[in-house]
């Protein structure tokens, strides 16, 4: 017989240890999807609702709690906090759950959690909340950073910068895409069997209209005969969005390396720089190893990809992919990529320097990003990056190109740190026009910036996770 669980109060103590032991909130609910595997189908989706729901729309939660509780959510209790955020975004947002239901179940679980001379606070304030809608009035656009921030559940200074950078019509598509629902996005490859079977190395076959390889023709014949639902992604070759339900790792032609999770920008970014059979690649900071693969991939058994990161639990990341997907021709390392290797000056044709940043690119799929953002911390991401990219450069031989790129929507870590290094090393920008598809080009944005060699790509905007690269070349 299996346990039973209160799902309500596994949700809470997953967005306690989230906010509290600083945990992210991705590993945390993976952590409890796998402790608790044999939760059915509509208790998963249950508990996946109510956590990321709550944790992506604290900001507006808060709003709606100080606007019927005379003590503010920063005086509260944490687990009482936490309760009646829960309880207001069942209010607010789950139709399927009766308000009787999100009030008393928040009442219960406070008593639950030994807090039974709160339960009055809890029930009061809740009810009021459920009988009153009419008391909800949000910031109008007469103050737009209060209006974005409340609305999309924005920190104020995030949209305030995204304003200043974009305009307020575009600030506000970015925050309104990070709410939309996120794809599941994978890069569909050919296994070793496949290749050997084609009779070319690289599995390429002619004739196929979509331009994937025969391998990748077979690996998404699979997928479908496993009842995949499948809907080809923008911008690159070979990239699909999957519109099951369910975890993709668990699928046969996962665990075969027919396919890996990376989002459409990554895959773009690779590909833009310019990597070719022979071309000996460095990728700094490369766990899980989605962009060393790539290269890998791309190099078509010839040359070689070392692959590094700071620890040893994010090489062994690395090598579980590398593994997974059998491609011999990737080094793993662990290495601080902020600590120079003089060994390796000059010889590198590519490097790949996707370093730390402060991740506002992907908020949609880690809410609890904008919760820790500052502009203090965008500072100390930025003095670090500029030490890893100092050793990108040096790797790189003379014509060869580092990419440098970030999950990130912030100048500080974007285009100034590109201006840096075309000011500071011998560089210069490669025009990226003629590596990015129409789709792309259209944005005038874009365009204009791809000329100088970067691109920001943005939620909402376009159809992909926040991301920027750039393109540079050594000259001598």
């Amino acid at each position: 017989m299996t346990e039973r669980i209160n799902i309500r109060e596994l949700a809470l103590e997953t967005l306690l240890a989230i906010r509290e032991d600083g945990r992210q909130s991705h590993f945390v609910v993976r952590d409890v999807l796998e402790r608790y595997g044999w939760l059915t189908d509509q208790e998963r989706a249950f508990y996946l609702r109510l956590t990321e729901g709550t944790l992506e729309y604290q900001i507006r939660l808060d709003y709606i709690l100080n606007l019927f509780s005379k003590t503010k959510t920063d005086r509260m209790k944490p687990v009482i906090r936490e309760i009646l955020r829960m309880g207001v975004y069942q209010l607010a947002f789950m139709d399927s759950v009766p308000d009787s239901a999100a009030v008393n179940e928040s009442v219960r679980l406070a008593g639950r959690k030994g807090f039974s001379g709160l339960k009055g606070f809890v029930n009061g304030v809740l009810r009021n909340i459920s009988r009153h809608p009419e008391r909800i009035v949000y910031p109008s656009m007469d103050e737009p950073v209060q209006c974005l921030s409340v609305r999309y559940s924005m920190p104020e200074f995030l949209v305030s910068g995204w304003i200043d950078a974009f305009g307020l019509e575009t600030a506000e598509i970015i925050c309104r895409g990070f709410l939309e629902q996120n794809e599941v996005t994978i890069r569909v490859r050919s296994r070793e069997e496949d290749r050997l079977s084609s009779g070319k190395e690289d599995g390429s076959s002619a004739g196929l209209e979509n331009g994937s390889s025969a391998g990748t023709e077979n690996v998404l014949r699979e997928l479908e005969q496993d009842g995949v639902q499948l809907e080809r992604a923008p911008y690159v070759p070979d990239a699909w969005y999957i519109r099951n339900e369910g975890n993709p790792a668990e699928l046969a032609a996962f665990e075969e390396g027919g396919f890996l999770m990376q989002d459409v920008s990554s895959q773009l970014a690779v590909r833009c720089a310019g990597i070719r059979p022979g071309d000996l690649v460095y990728d700094l900071c490369a766990a899980p190893g989605g962009k060393s693969l790539l290269a890998a991939d791309l190099l078509e058994g010839c040359g070689k990809v070392i692959s590094g990161d700071l620890t040893e639990a994010k090489a062994d990341l690395i090598r579980e992919n590398v593994e997974r997907c059998r491609v011999k021709n990737i080094e793993i390392e662990v290495h601080d990529a902020a600590a120079a290797l003089p060994e390796r000056f000059g010889k590198a044709d590519v490097v790949i320097a996707d370093v730390p940043c402060s991740g506002y690119g992907v908020i949609g799929k880690k809410p609890d990003i904008k919760y820790r953002a500052s502009r203090e911390k965008e500072k100390e991401l930025a003095a670090l990056q500029r030490k890893i990219l100092s050793n990108a450069v040096s790797y790189v031989r003379p014509g060869g190109i580092l990419l440098f790129s970030t999950c990130t929507i912030a100048e500080t870590e974007n285009e100034d740190n590109v201006k840096w290094l075309l000011d500071s090393f011998p560089l210069e920008s490669k025009d990226l026009t003629g590596d990015l598809p129409d789709a792309l080009l259209a944005d005038d944005r874009v365009r204009e910036t791809a000329k100088r060699g970067y691109v920001q790509l943005l939620p909402g905007v376009h159809h992909c996770d926040g991301f920027f690269f750039a393109k540079l070349c050594r000259t001598v």
